[in-house]
């Protein structure tokens, strides 16, 4: 889709980048010339993805990884060292890192909501805050991406830490992209829908029939893939939009839409049905 050096030269930090979501964008920024930097909790899973990652680079792509707690502001000054270290700056950081599950919120303990929200939110702060220093300290522009939900600004049931936590992200993306725009510093989200990957998306579907009623909602009838996601990513990432920030960009196949439409589920009546019930109740003409 993008020239194989749409993102050469760009030093590229993404959090949580060891599997599923976070994984698919490392390998495509890494095949579109981007040295990427891979960060999470478990350096096993990392030493697994950097190979990977490796083996579809394409020109000046690369790859390693930092085992770190995105939680910690400390470990979090560490992996902008390490990065620094390793390929000379910093020029972007995806917010990927979350956690998440499905709870009655009167049942929720502190420590339940305590943990997604600072991975969640803390997480992008303390990542944020510590490459926009480095950008800032070195006088040069760059784009910060983080992953967010469209619940982030409608809420949704029974993911009151999630809701929360990501709604934070967004407030955190718009007021940074106005306070560093003079920088030249570009902060944007990106809001998907439901992506099929390992672990996570089995543990958000809540019984065998979760799965068909989510894909019910979607209008265009599927679910997304990590890699439409991380064509989006490369895109808010590279030069080819200097302009965008602020911004949140929604992928979802119309889902949100959908459900905030007051008739949008009629969609779901047979067409013949439908027409013959409207016709049914039109006023008749005198």
């Amino acid at each position: 889709m993008f020239d194989s050096k749409t993102l050469t030269e760009k030093s590229v930090i993404v959090t949580g980048g060891g599997s599923g979501l976070g994984l698919a964008m490392a390998s495509a920024f890494a095949a579109h010339g981007a040295k990427v930097t891979i960060v999470g909790r478990s350096p096993e899973k990392l030493e697994a993805a950097v190979p990977q990652i490796a083996s579809e680079a394409r020109e000046e792509g690369e790859a390693d990884s930092f085992a770190a707690d995105v939680r910690d502001p400390v470990q979090v000054e560490g992996l902008v060292a390490h990065a620094v270290g390793r390929f000379g700056k910093i020029d972007a950081l995806v917010n990927n890192a979350a956690g998440n599950f499905l709870a009655f919120s009167e049942n929720l303990t502190p420590n339940g909501f305590d943990a997604v929200v600072r991975t969640v939110l803390y997480g992008s702060v303390n990542c944020t805050l510590a490459v926009g220093k480095h950008l800032l300290a070195r006088q040069a522009p760059g784009s910060i991406l983080s992953i967010v939900t469209s619940y982030a600004w409608t809420g949704t049931a029974y993911a009151l830490p999630s809701a929360c936590a990501k709604a934070g992200v967004l407030a955190m993306t718009r007021s940074l992209a106005v306070e560093w725009g003079h920088a030249g510093i570009r902060l944007n989200a990106i809001a998907p829908g439901p992506i099929p990957t390992e672990g996570a998306f089995s543990r958000l579907m809540a019984g065998p029939g979760a799965q068909k009623i989510s894909l019910d909602r979607i209008p265009l009838g599927r679910f997304g893939t990590k890699e439409e996601i991380a064509n989006l990513a490369i895109f808010l990432l590279s030069d080819l939009c200097p302009w965008q920030t602020g911004d949140c960009v929604t992928m979802d196949g119309g889902e949100w839409l959908a459900g905030a439409g007051e008739f949008s589920d009629y969609r779901k009546i047979p067409r013949t049905q439908l027409q013959a019930a409207l016709d049914a109740i039109r006023p008749k003409k005198k």
